[in-house]
This record gives structure tokens, sequence and C-alpha cells, in this order.
């Protein structure tokens, strides 16, 4: 049999984390209480009026047939209405704003409809794998942006040198940034836009974790930027807002020509999002936000119980101001041991997934991610294991 791998496929890097994944699975088949805090997935519930939104709708016949693939109109009506009230921007239902099965299949169909093979983009690394993922399917080169720590974890715009190599097509941003925590102001997106613009670059944002902001700060939309939709597309998910991970439900929304290319493609790809998960949505941006405040205290909480307690292990770890992750430098006595032996050390001793840096990107090396994913007592837990195995 001929190798049925494409090259988009077997061009594909190996997946990093696949070790740590194999060594959690040894260790929890030979019956070790294993505490994750490796990969970011919300453990706190979906609120119960939208569970029961996608309740109510999922009884009537008529959601039970194909739905739209932009999404149904009453989840852009309510998208629109929700960018109106939280940023200011006036989007059009028809031309801005597509629906799409969670922002990672929204990135992936997006690169295919908007970049030809060969084609490049300039993307911050480390960074969520997916964007640089989603670009390599596609046949598309990414040219790293170092995000450092002298920097504040931001690109340098600049220092970009747009000769080197292909020239990009256009800019990929992420803030707030996973894995590295940063945020930045509105000061920040328009320098971003504006260099788009002279550069005759398009920009893409992904705000899915905009709501997750500590500390009485808030996240900008690049939307909110003047003459933003001349350049920008913006990607949003409802995962980690409101605790709907496993529902794979988002939007993109923003410049008509770079939304209209998602919504062409994906006529061809996807009948769209089953009709109750998307009235549940709808019903999620229209209704009571309080479960919003409550999942974002809920997490800062756990970022304060757990920096604190590491720091008393002797791990001094800064004190993230968004997202729902903390971005640790190793510990100086183990910074040799690079982030992957680091993690399999902890997994070993501690019992404690952790995720490594590496497999965010080069620039991921001496640091590792670990997600605020258990609860208080788990995480004070894992917060001894971790104390003695640094011991």
């Amino acid at each position: 049999m001929k190798d049925p791998l494409s090259s988009r496929i077997s061009n594909l890097p190996p997946y990093v984390f696949a070790r740590i994944n194999q060594l959690k699975a040894q260790a929890r088949a030979a019956g070790k209480d294993i505490i994750d805090l490796g990969m970011g997935n919300p453990d706190l519930p979906t609120p119960p009026h939208i569970v029961e939104k996608l309740t109510e709708v999922a009884h009537d016949p008529k959601a039970h047939r194909y739905s739209a693939s932009q999404g149904i109109r009453g989840l852009r009506r309510a998208i629109v209405d929700w960018y109106a009230k939280r940023f200011g921007a006036d989007l059009d239902p028809d031309r801005e704003v597509v629906a799409v099965i969670g922002s990672k299949e929204g990135l992936c169909h997006f690169a295919l409809a908007a970049f030809e093979p060969g084609e490049a983009v300039l993307v911050p690394n480390p960074t969520y794998p997916i964007h640089l993922y989603s670009f390599a399917i596609a046949g598309v080169g990414t040219v790293d942006l170092p995000l450092l720590p002298e920097n504040g974890f931001l690109p340098d715009l600049g220092r970009i040198n747009l000769k080197a190599g292909p020239r990009p097509k256009a800019l990929l941003l992420s803030f707030p940034h996973n894995p590295t925590t940063s945020m930045v102001g509105l000061d920040y997106l328009a320098e971003a836009v504006d260099f788009c613009r002279r550069n005759d670059l398009f920009l893409i944002h992904d705000l899915a974790y905009g709501e997750l902001v500590f500390d009485g700060r808030t996240a900008p939309s690049v939307l909110q930027v003047p003459g933003a939709k001349e350049v920008a597309i913006e990607f949003y998910s409802l995962s980690k807002t409101y605790c709907m991970a496993g529902w794979r439900v988002g939007f993109a929304v923003g410049n008509p020509q770079l939304v209209g290319a998602l919504i062409r493609l994906k006529s061809y790809y996807d009948y769209g999002i089953f009709t109750p998960i998307q009235v549940a949505a709808a019903a999620a941006l229209r209704g009571p936000q309080d479960c919003v405040v409550q999942a974002r205290e809920t997490y800062q909480a756990r970022r304060d119980l757990l920096v604190d307690r590491l720091a008393r292990a002797g791990w001094e770890v800064p004190r993230p101001p968004a997202t729902m992750y903390i971005w640790a430098p190793l510990p100086e006595k183990f910074r040799a041991m690079g982030s992957m032996d680091f993690a399999a050390f902890l997994l070993e001793r501690a019992e404690v997934v952790v995720s490594p840096g590496v497999g965010f990107g080069r620039y991921g090396e001496r640091y590792v991610r670990l997600a605020l994913v258990e609860n208080e007592q788990r995480l004070r837990q894992a917060a001894r294991n971790i104390a003695k195995a640094l011991q």
C-alpha cells in the first residue's frame, strides 16, 4: 500500500506533548493519583441557564435539521449586540460575523481561505500551537516574533524585518496571551493596526481569553481601534468565558473580505454547529453575565493560591495578569534539564502534569505552563507534592 499521508500531514512537526501524555497514561494505569495541570481544559461547569436553553431547543424536532454554516441569524445578532455593548464596536451581522466550531477550527479554515501555499505570516513565539499548525497544514510559512521577558513577552513591532524570506502577508496576535499570560492595552493594538496598514498586511487577533483578566483590569478588542476593520479579523471563543469548552462554539468578526473568505470556505466544509448549541450560545451572550465574573474570580483565587504555595516551596513564579495559566520559569537548579525533562520530572516525582514550554515554540524553552483547572484542594496538594520533589 502506498503512503496514505499527504505532504501537509507528513510535514507536520512531531507533537511535542506526546511524551508527557504517554507518561501520564502510564502513571494512571499504575494507579497513581495524577493531578493534571497540563491541558487548559476548564473544570468549571457551564452555567445552568445555558444548559437549560440547549435542552429546551434540543426537544424541538425542527432544530435537528441542517443548520447554517455562517451561523443562525439569532446568534449573529447576539454577537453583534454583545460586541456593541462590550467594546462599542459596530458590526454587520451578514457581512462581518461568522460562527465557528471553536476558534481552533475557525483559525485552521481561515488559513486555507486567506493564504496561498508558500506565503508567510508573522506569529509570536511561544504561542498556542494551533497558531503555528493551522498555517503549516495550509502550506504557509511562519516567521517567529520572539516573546522575551525583557520585552514583557510582547512582539517588538519596531524590529520586525519584512525583507527576510518570503514577505509576510499577515500578523497574528493573541492577547491576553497563551501561554505567557501577557496583556496589552489599546495603544499597543492601535500600533499593530497602524503597522499592518503601513506595510500592507492584515491582522489576525485571537481574543480567546478576553474575559479572564484579573485585578480589575480589562482586555481590549482590536475592533476598538478606529479603522481596524480595514485590516483586522478577530476570533473569539465561548470556551473559557462561559465554560463551554466541549460545546465547540466561537466566532470571527471584522473585515468583511476576511470574514467573507471564511464564510465562503465554510459553506463547502460544514452545515454549521448543531442549532441548539447556537441558540444556547446566543443565550450566553444575551443572558446574565455574573457567571463570567464568578469564573474570573475563581481563576484569580486559584492563581493566588498556587503562586503563593509555590513561593513557599522555593519556586518563585510571576503572578499572571490574565488567562487560566501560570507561565513559570524553571527553578534555577533545574534549568539545565530543559522544559521537557523538567515536566517529566514533576510527573514522576510530584505526580503533577505541567506543559513543557518548548511545546509552544522554541522560545518557550526554560518555562513550563501550569493550568488552573483543578479545585483549590487539589492545587494545595499539587503544591505540596512539588515542594517535596524540588527538595
